[in-house]
């Protein structure tokens, strides 16, 4: 991709929702920008910002000549705790209704001469990050909003109204969520297939009409159609279906990018660029040292991610699937992973599982996906998890937590061919079972090759030439550049 001369530079202003899963993708959108010729200021909470220092040191925060990061607070009080997820409600709730002040100021910062860097020419924000659209109309500015998630998702969140109208939602009671109710078909849902209730992102599955999340992301959802444009983490032969439905909802033009990560390895080499890497946890390289001393396709990778939590029992049942598996397994296992505690795993599953089994609290993903060692990943089915997995070739055992995850599951599973789920309801035998039907079963061996074909796919729509390449210089052209155009 070519860069822009130093002569009039633009710069972008790229703002993510403050938790791990957002920060990843707008982070490498960030350097396709730098690497196009833009200016780029980064925008972090201070709260994330501090814990970034704190797992990486100072030089995590360093940026690069034409690089550089920028803080907000997001509104909430100090936690007791500086090194944990925050919670999700409580932050959406303070980043909607205080951070546009703050926000304001520091394009008007940005915009100061005596910075010496370029004056702001475009926004580009999370769509949850909606406030920072008043702000980017106010300076007249390009204004592009960043889908995380997956596009099946956003089509889930716009379609609550539609469950909504039907009566389908909120639960008439708690009984609902365990006698079968969620199984409910929901037919002619534009832009989806086979949909059950349950497999609406989880904030609707409430007996609270009021509940909080259900208006918060109808409203940001809804907001999309005043950017200049959508991009999402995402390729059109994934994802083509779900992406004009969008559009016919009467959003702007719907850009896919994705996947992100590989697009963003298609530049030209920049070692400054390459070294800004914003993980809230310190990532345990030594598991690729693990990793490569095992034969290929025979380790089970387990990982929920960022944000999910689990009970202390759920953990056990894990463990011990894993254990009676017998199959060798590298599990990441967060501090804050089992609600309200710290995890703790039986000292006997530790000693039986010693020869066979690696526990670390954080890692480099992409590389340990990518590594031929890895055979099979039991995961929450985050997007970026989920994209991850099919950039790298991987099957997946599917354990969805919450918000997009049931509907990245329900695809991962019944369109796309790649995974098959566990009840949420976790047991140790379902574990052992499903592990051994993926690592060996003919089962597996199809979602292997399915696999596989989505791998080849996602590498196609990411390469020079391919529709993300091409996508993104037609964004860049058409929207981010258009004051200079």
């Amino acid at each position: 991709m070519g860069s822009l001369g130093a002569a009039g530079k633009p710069h972008a202003v790229c703002m993510p929702y403050p938790a791990q899963g957002h920060i990843t993708p707008m982070l490498n959108v960030a350097k396709l920008l730098h690497a196009r010729g833009f200016d780029v200021t980064f925008v972090n909470t201070e709260y994330n910002h501090a814990r970034l220092v704190r797992t990486r040191g100072e030089a995590a925060v360093a940026g690069a000549p034409g690089f550089r990061f920028a803080t907000i607070p997001d509104g909430l009080p100090p936690s007791d705790d500086d090194d944990v997820t925050q919670d999700i409600p409580s932050l959406c709730r303070s980043t909607k209704e205080t951070c546009l002040g703050p926000f304001r100021r520091l394009l008007a910062q940005l915009n100061d001469p005596a910075t010496g860097h370029p004056p702001v020419t475009c926004v580009v924000s999370d769509v949850v990050m909606g406030f920072s659209m008043a702000a980017a109309k106010e300076l007249g500015l390009p204004y592009v909003q960043l889908w995380t998630a997956s596009s099946i998702s956003y089509l889930g969140y716009r379609h609550y109204r539609l469950l909504m109208e039907r009566g389908l939602a909120p639960l008439k009671d708690v009984d609902q969520l365990t006698n079968g109710y969620l199984d409910t078909p929901v037919e002619d849902v534009p832009g989806l297939r086979n949909m059950r209730i349950r497999d609406f992102p989880s904030f609707i599955h409430t007996t609270n009409p009021e509940e909080y999340m259900v208006g918060y992301v109808i409203e940001e959802t809804e907001r999309c159609k005043d950017a200049s444009a959508i991009i999402v983490n995402s390729f059109g032969d994934l994802e083509g279906e779900a992406v004009a439905a969008m559009e016919a909802l009467g959003l702007p033009k719907v850009y896919t990018l994705g996947p992100l990560q590989l697009v963003a390895r298609k530049d030209p080499p920049s070692p400054r660029r390459s070294s800004i890497r914003l993980s809230l946890w310190k990532e345990q390289e030594e598991c690729l040292q693990w990793l490569d001393g095992k034969e290929a396709g025979s380790v089970v990778y387990v990982n929920f991610g960022s944000i999910t939590v689990m009970t202390n029992e759920q953990l056990v049942e894990f463990a011990w699937g894993l254990a009676n598996s017998g199959r060798e397994f590298l599990w990441i296992v967060r501090r804050d992973l089992v609600k309200g505690d710290t995890a703790v795993l039986p000292p006997e599953f530790l000693a039986e599982t010693a020869e066979r089994g690696l526990m670390a609290s954080w890692c480099p993903q992409q590389d340990v996906l990518n590594h031929p060692a890895v055979g099979a990943f039991l995961t929450h089915s985050g997007w970026n998890s989920t994209l991850e997995s099919l950039a790298a070739g991987v099957p997946v055992i599917s354990w969805p937590f919450f918000a997009d995850q049931q509907t990245n599951c329900r695809y991962q599973c019944n369109e796309w061919g790649v995974g098959i789920e566990i009840d949420s309801n976790v047991k140790r035998g379902a574990v052992a079972g499903l592990i051994a039907e993926l690592m060996e079963g003919q089962k597996g061996k199809e979602m292997r090759r399915k696999a596989e074909e989505w791998r080849e796919k996602a590498i196609r729509a990411a390469k020079p030439g391919g529709s993300s390449h091409c996508n993104f210089e037609e964004l860049v052209r058409h929207v981010l550049l258009a004051k200079e155009s």
